[in-house]
């Protein structure tokens, strides 16, 4: 009974850890594209502010 419970807690144990790499490499790969979008938002926003005060 030992071994079995043994077994059934350690293969819990690998499902949990593989599991848990595979949610932190997807959320990994769908946060990049949002980061890149912001942050191409954001070189806009300055760029437009830069051209107005060039024109003033």
């Amino acid at each position: 009974m030992g071994d079995v419970l043994f077994q059934l807690v350690f293969l819990i144990f690998i499902f949990g850890l593989l599991f848990g790499v595979f949610f932190m490499v997807r959320s990994l790969v769908t946060k990049q594209p949002r980061k890149s979008e912001s942050i191409e938002q954001k070189l806009d926003r300055i760029i437009d502010l830069l051209e107005k005060d060039k024109k003033n």
